[in-house]
């Protein structure tokens, strides 16, 4: 077969135990993940000749590939926080499709609840105030704060209100409720989000994800191995990144989030429009987060954002666009880099796999096209991969 011919499955899925997990390592989570995405796809380790991991260790994905006993000839540790796994499936599509691996394991684990729980860090994780951060850390600008920036600048230019970005997280727990995975299931409303203690302005509790501790895997391989697999394929049709910047004197525009290039990359190369899609899986640290990427993957125009979630188009029930349909990193559980989750849910999906959650058409069958969009530090980078079952 030519180099670069070959069509890339996602066979093998699976989650660590998520939400509170007391007593264990991020390496036990990453082998635990491993594991499971391996006997879902009913295949051996010895198969595995690619490994893809970051945010463990000094040497990752060194460290991971020596205590899952691998020995990969194609390793990847890009870290690009929260779009990381969208960033590494992309490069893990390509090395298959060019004949440089035959099958990828994209891993991660962590016990970042577990971790403050026990003193081992503290609950404000520094990036360092070294190279162009030394601009902005003298002055506090943290992390939320730089989304609370670009949330508040897009309720200036468009009149988001914040009730409409309330909806988003009133919508993603309506979602989590019907996951007994997810972390908190218990039904909320646009005021309970409103009324609760404010974290950076405009953002009360609700409006930021969760702590959890948890883990997750994604096994992808060349189509060959596609017949030896016990589960129904779910195809990369298309990828795309993209990296926006560091600094926020940097960033052109905070109404438009780097999913703006990846997106559109990544449904060009698949040969789909946004208005196809069945379902999406979107990096949601923020309510904000959610919002600004559903206009920036195409899925209305900019500055509508609000009026479109304010409808209840996310829920799996009743949406015409479900969304975190597991509940996203607002309800189900955020364990830090969380982009490889969203994979996870997508895949399960479309394999009709996700029970009381899953997304059905009209005539019953489980959907065949999904996007999952992760965004990485404040806004700084993206990627997408547009998924199919065919």
């Amino acid at each position: 077969m030519p180099p670069g011919s070959r069509k890339v499955a996602i066979t093998g899925v699976a989650l660590a135990d998520c939400g509170r997990v007391d007593g264990t390592t991020p390496y036990a989570l990453h082998a635990q993940a491993a594991r499971r995405a391996l006997a879902d796809a009913g295949l051996d380790r010895a198969l595995v000749d690619g490994l893809a991991s970051a945010g463990t260790g000094t040497l990752a994905p060194a460290e991971i590939a020596e205590y899952l006993g691998l020995r990969p000839t194609w390793v990847d540790s890009t870290s690009v926080g929260g779009s990381t796994w969208e960033v590494m499936a992309a490069h893990a599509a390509d090395a298959i499709a060019a004949g440089h691996a035959n099958a990828v394991l994209l891993v991660y684990g962590s016990t970042a609840r577990a971790d403050i729980k026990e003193g081992r860090r503290t609950g404000t994780l520094s990036f360092g105030a070294r190279g162009p951060l030394q601009f902005e850390v003298p002055y506090g600008h943290t992390l939320i704060a730089k989304y609370a920036m670009a949330a508040r600048r897009h309720m200036i230019e468009h009149g988001t209100t914040i009730e409409q970005l309330a909806q988003v997280a009133v919508q993603a727990r309506a979602n989590a409720a019907l996951n007994p995975e997810a972390m908190f299931r218990d039904p909320i409303t646009v005021d309970d989000v409103l009324s609760g203690p404010m974290i950076a302005d405009p953002f009360t509790k609700l409006h930021c994800c969760i702590r959890s501790d948890g883990g997750a895997a994604v096994l992808l391989v060349a189509e060959e191995y596609v017949r030896d697999c016990r589960t129904a394929p779910v195809w990369v049709l298309g990828t795309g990144e993209f990296v926006s910047h560091v600094s926020m004197s940097e960033w052109p525009d905070f109404t438009v989030s780097p999913a703006a290039v990846s997106g559109r990359l990544a449904f060009e190369r698949a040969g789909v429009r946004p208005e196809e899609i069945e379902l999406a899986e979107i990096y949601d640290a923020f309510t904000y987060m959610t919002l600004v990427t559903l206009e920036d993957l195409g899925f209305c125009g900019k500055g509508e954002g609000g009026s479109f979630v304010e409808k209840g188009r996310l829920t799996v029930e009743g949406g015409d666009l479900p969304v975190n349909t597991d509940g996203g990193g607002l309800s189900a559980q955020h364990p830090g880099m969380r982009g490889l989750f969203l994979l996870v849910e997508a895949v399960r999906q479309l394999r009709g796999e996700a029970g009381a959650r899953q997304v059905v058409r009209r005539d019953g069958s489980a959907p065949e096209l999904a996007v999952a969009s992760g965004t990485g530090g404040w806004f700084c980078s993206s990627g997408t991969v547009v998924l199919g079952r065919y």
